[in-house]
């Protein structure tokens, strides 16, 4: 069952699960953006093919908001918006060690290997390296992890969780950037918590929201 978030003739917004893909991959899993056809297909008798344009993604460990289009006019519109930076996207992770400051700005530069599908952070700038800037803040204690309010200005592939680890901070059960282990579902402990912007047809400002998963250390948030 899809959790939908929000839903027009333009946009389809879904809280995604953690290991669910957003788009088909060499895995061959059935992808998010396959999973809202279908669900556009049974709920509007849609005959045919079923058009549902994929905005943007977040990574296969991360859980939610996701927004597609449902137009060509909508996925236009937004990758533009996404492109010019017009949009305001608020993370939550869960870390488990205490940043130095409460709050703060990391500016690195990330270089991606591919092959690898991991990035390094440099704090002086790269010649192979994108520039990548976020704001924090810690919001509360939460049992022996730490609540980060997380809010990317640029958005690169893996970028929350190489800068996060790079001061010493890897979001709980991402071993890929240096915590100690696994979570037993395989999911990291960041959820893209919230998503704001002008509706890129009625020209209103939207926010959605999406609650955080049903999982142990996400459970312990209140």
């Amino acid at each position: 069952m899809l959790a939908v978030l929000y839903e027009d003739n333009h946009l389809l917004a879904i809280n995604k699960s953690a290991g669910m893909l957003v788009q088909g991959d060499a895995t061959g899993d059935k992808p998010l953006v396959e999973l809202g056809k279908e669900y556009i297909k049974e709920k509007y008798n849609k005959p045919g093919e079923v058009f549902l344009g994929v905005i943007h993604r977040l990574d296969r460990p991360v859980s939610g908001v996701v927004v597609f289009a449902r137009t060509s006019k909508a996925l236009e519109r937004m990758n533009t918006l996404f492109r010019e930076k017009q949009t305001q996207k608020t993370y939550w992770a869960l870390v488990a060690k205490k940043p130095s400051a409460n709050e703060g700005t990391l500016i690195h530069w990330l270089v991606k290997d591919e092959q690898k599908n991991k990035a390094t952070a440099y704090k002086k700038e790269h010649p192979q390296g994108q520039r990548s800037e976020l704001s924090y803040r810690m919001i509360k204690q939460v049992g022996s992890f730490f609540l980060l309010e997380v809010k990317p200005v640029t958005g690169r592939p893996h970028q929350i969780r190489v800068q996060l680890a790079s001061m010493g901070c890897p979001i709980v059960g991402d071993v890929k950037y240096g915590y100690a282990q696994p979570n037993s579902d395989a999911s990291i402990c960041l959820h893209a918590r919230s998503l704001s912007f002008v509706h890129p047809i009625k020209k209103e400002p939207v926010t959605i929201n999406a609650n955080l998963p049903s999982q142990e250390y996400w459970n312990l948030v209140d």
